[in-house]
């Protein structure tokens, strides 16, 4: 079902009904400062399940935690003044950083790494539906492969760590423009929809859990600032 919004003047009903659907353990596909994200609530173990399983990503740096706020990043995990001071600086926006998680974020989302991405997106809808959930999204970018069940079943069998650190760039044509796009992914139960077309660009993610800020994936946020 998609629901046609007005980003600057959401209407409160339709997300009070996003945020019910979330809290049932549903997907939902929202527009952010970059591409089409599909979210779900970090408290729901069901809809965490069944957005791994449309995604067929095993990387868990593929997946984002969204935020309405820095205060939410302390929360979930752990994080000094030099780091704040450069999310603080670079947020809202593209970037996504990779943080070492407290142990209450870990048994949330049953994490196998001690890290999660966290960003806040520069765009009103997915930060409403954040402040009207009570709570930060569970997220990973809308990409064409979700309404491919080979490719899914594919990517999740061939899955191997590597050792390689970085993560690929996500090629444009895998990218939604239109919400409408989105009808195509089996699973999600609402799409909110703007009604413009959003541009093909990913964020920038960056590995802010060590000593050094280590560039995991260059995407729409500029690195080096």
């Amino acid at each position: 079902m998609i629901e046609y919004i007005v980003p600057t003047n959401i209407d409160k009903r339709i997300l009070a009904r996003a945020a019910g659907l979330l809290e049932g353990g549903s997907l939902i596909g929202v527009p952010s400062d970059t591409s089409w994200i599909v979210v779900c609530s970090m408290h729901s173990r069901k809809g965490i399940g069944k957005l791994r399983k449309i995604s067929g990503e095993r990387d868990e740096r593929h997946f984002t935690l969204l935020c309405s706020d820095i205060s939410q990043f302390a929360e979930l995990c752990s994080m000094d003044n030099t780091r704040f001071r450069l999310i603080k600086r670079l947020s809202p926006g593209p970037y996504v950083f990779i943080l070492k998680t407290l142990l209450g974020t870990e048994k949330a989302l049953n994490l196998r790494r001690g890290e999660i991405g966290v960003r806040i997106p520069d765009h009103p809808v997915p930060v409403e539906l954040i402040r009207t959930l009570g709570s930060p999204l569970y997220s990973v970018t809308a990409k064409k492969t979700m309404a491919d069940a080979e490719f899914q079943n594919r990517n999740m069998q061939a899955f191997e760590d590597s050792g390689d650190n970085r993560l690929p760039p996500i090629p444009e044509e895998e990218l939604f423009a239109g919400g409408w796009e989105l009808d195509a992914i089996e699973g999600l139960d609402l799409i909110l929809d703007t009604g413009d077309e959003r541009p093909l660009i990913f964020s920038t993610i960056l590995d802010v859990s060590g000593n050094e800020v280590l560039p995991i994936r260059l995407g729409a946020g500029l690195w080096p600032v």
